[in-house]
C-alpha cells in the first residue's frame, strides 16, 4: 500500500505542483488551509504532511500544534518561502522533522519525504 502524504497550502499552484511532482510514488491528499488539513487528519490515515508556514487564519506553527493534539506525533516537513532562520528554528523546535525552501526542485522534495517515510 502506498504512504500518504496530505500537502497543505494556501496556495493552489503550489498544491496541484506538488501533486504532481509526489502522485507516482504517494497517496496524494490535498487541504488549501490549516482548517482543512485537521478535517483530514481527522477522517484520514496520514504517513506524512507538507505543511506550508504563512498562511491565512492559521498559519503553519498554530496547524502543527493542533495536529499534534488530533493525532499526537506525525511526521511534518513544513514548507516555507521565506527561509527564515526564526522560522526554520521554530519548526525544528516544535517538532519537525525537516523544511524545505520554496521553490523547490522536484527531485530535493521527493529525496526528503523518502527519507523521512523510511524511518518509519
Amino acid at each position: 500500500m502506498q504512504k500518504r502524504i496530505l500537502v497543505v497550502d494556501d496556495d493552489e499552484m503550489n498544491l496541484t505542483r506538488s501533486r504532481i511532482i509526489l502522485k507516482k510514488d504517494y497517496d496524494v491528499l490535498l487541504a488549501n488551509s490549516g482548517m482543512e488539513a485537521l478535517h483530514v487528519l481527522n477522517q484520514e490515515k496520514v504517513d506524512l504532511v507538507l505543511l506550508d508556514i504563512e498562511m491565512p487564519k492559521m498559519n503553519g506553527f498554530v496547524t502543527f500544534r493542533r495536529m499534534k493534539e488530533l493525532v499526537g506525533e506525525i511526521p511534518v516537513i513544513f514548507l516555507t518561502a521565506s527561509g527564515l532562520e526564526d522560522d526554520v528554528v521554530s519548526a525544528i523546535k516544535l517538532g519537525a522533522v525537516n523544511y524545505l525552501k520554496k521553490p523547490f526542485l522536484p527531485q530535493e522534495l521527493l529525496r526528503r519525504v523518502a527519507q523521512e517515510l523510511a524511518k518509519q
